[in-house]
């Protein structure tokens, strides 16, 4: 079951429409992403790197960097220590390059994700003081290494901390009190009284205004030339845009403008390991889309990570000839190909754990697959997600104990609610809709501790039966009679979509469905040929569940209905969502319209 509604947001759509040069629709698509004044519309459509927001206000910048430029200066050994997703990679591959564009001696260190585990820890402190390494920098991890910074610090060895993570608390006497680590300097823009207007920036971004703070005082100092300078954040440019989009984050204000720009960029990216994943993937470079960002080169950098070590992808990234680079391409394809046959099973396994458990689903659900690899944890808990509409914890035995992760739903703040049942982690971190974890072996078994966990996750949830129903958000009720090319073209403006800015959907209710044509080698995808109200016709094409859809025909128009669409001419009548295309085959271009939602 889902709730439909439809986006009522008030504005003048004819005057915006008449300034900016576009449609009332488009207007009105532009006000349901929380747009309310013309300079944000004036920003949403035609914001430039200019309007980025200075690296200067993110707290504790100043003293970074000037912990930094001096390691710099004095010739100290400085690491930086990422993470081995997306955003750990990018951040890693930006601060590495810009610490030695500005004549740093630096290094990378990348947590093995079964070894270490997330982010900073005691191996990785031991290993930078046997290498006599004098400063830690780290990127998309950190706010929550209170323990190993510490120790770090114990050895002599200063600790500066980029991230975005939220930040740990405690609560004292009702209020709430920052964890933070012993640190020299904390960028973080989740934390309390960071003036940073924009929050939602991912672990890439931090780093990359890092650099950027960096090389403004180096230019005042003479030490690089302007010219230098922007050649090296134009590259950086397009790792933080990479970032920025496999880290989910939402592609508003800043975000918006930086991968934006950062597709530019890589449409005619110089960087081999790039351009080489883009080739065995079969992505024409004219074509690249933040689509491709988060559904194919991201899944593929990931890969790394999740199955071998993500030093592979870093190492793609620094690749330096074609030959190397291809090689490295092909490898990371090949391990992302690997991880969905393992996720694929992993989530049959999920689902038969669930459904023995009968109809009546915790508010959390918790799910323990020993068996399965680790490092799908994550993945194999956002399909969960998507499918039962709750938010999902997935744990798996590891060499040290329980690990896993967690996703969630719109109305469900993860990280703050385990904070609220901290006592069951040894280790965790995240946002509000995805953390990460190792459980504390309390119990004798882990299955024990497993289900101690599930208990106090629940008992500490307030979500009603209502936050687990999905809405759909329509941007404009629109006849499929209305649409034109020239509207879809218009739609080309509101790129790039993603969260926060979803391609635009569209309903119409009381379609008459007439016939169906299944498509595809495997006929997993269909059109249908439909009628308005008014006698119009017009074809809809469906690439999503399509077992799913025949149930419900079935359901609502009586057993047998999901064959006869494929076989007779039908009357279904079905209101539908669906968004706007452009079809482009053989040199002809026609309209398309695809189908989302039905009831």
């Amino acid at each position: 079951m889902e709730k439909w509604f439809v986006s009522a947001k008030k504005a003048d759509f004819s005057e915006w429409a008449r300034e900016f040069s576009i449609s009332p629709v488009l207007a009105r698509i532009i006000r349901n992403r929380d747009i309310t004044e013309k300079e944000q519309v004036e920003k949403f459509l035609h914001g430039s790197l200019k309007d980025c927001y200075s690296p200067w206000l993110l707290k504790d910048c100043e003293k970074a960097v000037e912990r930094i430029l001096q390691g710099i200066r004095d010739k100290e050994a400085i690491r930086v220590i990422g993470d081995y997703d997306v955003d750990g990679i990018c951040s890693s591959y930006i601060l590495t390059k810009g610490l030695r564009v500005f004549g740093g001696r630096v290094d990378t260190a990348i947590p093995h994700r079964i070894h270490d585990g997330y982010g900073l820890n005691e191996n990785l402190i031991e290993e930078a003081c046997k290498d006599g390494v004098k400063l830690i920098v780290t990127c998309d991890n950190g706010i929550a290494a209170a323990p190993q910074i510490a120790l770090a610090v114990e050895k002599g060895i200063s600790v500066v901390v980029t991230d975005h993570h939220e930040v740990p608390f405690r609560m004292t006497d009702g209020k709430r009190e920052e964890i933070l680590p012993p640190a020299e300097a904390i960028v973080d823009p989740k934390r309390e009284g960071c003036p940073y207007p924009f929050k939602s920036i991912c672990g890439g971004v931090v780093a990359y205004k890092l650099i950027e703070a960096c090389g403004e005082l180096l230019v005042k100092e003479n030490a690089i030339t302007e010219e230098k300078m922007q050649e090296l954040l134009t590259e950086l440019l397009q790792f933080a845009a990479i970032a920025t989009v496999c880290d989910v984050m939402e592609l508003k204000d800043e975000n918006r403008i930086l991968v934006k720009e950062g597709l530019k960029l890589l449409r005619n990216t110089e960087n081999p390991g790039i351009k080489a994943l883009m080739e065995v993937n079969g992505i024409k470079p004219s074509d690249l889309s933040a689509y491709h960002l988060g559904f194919v080169l991201g899944p593929c950098m990931n890969a790394t990570g999740r199955l071998d070590t993500a030093l592979r992808a870093l190492e793609l990234l620094q690749s330096s000839t074609k030959t190397e680079a291809m090689g490295a391409a092909a490898e990371l394809k090949e391990l992302n190909e690997s991880r969905k046959n393992l996720t694929l099973k992993g989530v049959e396994a999920a689902v038969s754990a669930i459904e023995a458990r009968g109809e009546n689903l915790d508010k959390v659900l918790v799910v323990y697959l020993p068996e399965v690899h680790e490092s799908l944890a994550g993945i194999i808990a956002g399909r969960l997600r998507e499918r039962y509409h709750h938010p999902v914890f997935v744990l798996t035995k590891a060499e040290e104990g329980v690990k896993g992760s967690g996703r969630s739903i719109e109305t469900y703040h993860m990280f703050e609610n385990m904070c609220a049942v901290k006592e069951c982690f040894s280790k965790f971190g995240g946002h509000k809709l995805a953390a990460g974890l190792s459980l504390a072996p309390r119990f004798d078994t882990p299955k024990e501790d497993v289900e101690a966990f599930r208990r106090a996750i629940n008992e500490n949830c307030t979500l009603t039966e209502d936050d687990f129903i999905p809405r759909i958000h329509i941007d404009v009720p629109m006849p499929m009679s209305y649409a034109s090319m020239e509207l879809a073209r218009d739609l080309a403006k509101l790129e790039p979509f993603g969260v926060g800015n979803p391609k635009p959907l569209f309903a119409q209710k009381n379609l008459i469905f007439m016939r169906g044509f299944k498509m595809g080698v495997k006929q997993n995808y269909a059109r249908f040929r439909v009628q308005q109200e008014e006698g119009s016709e017009g074809e809809l094409v469906f690439f999503n569940d399509l077992e799913g859809f025949g149930r419900f025909l079935d359901e609502k128009f009586g057993p047998g209905s999901s064959i006869r669409m494929y076989q007779e001419n039908c009357h279904f009548q079905i209101s539908v969502t669906y968004q706007l295309s452009i079809n482009s085959y053989r040199g002809q271009e026609r309209l398309q319209f695809i189908m989302q939602n039905y009831c």
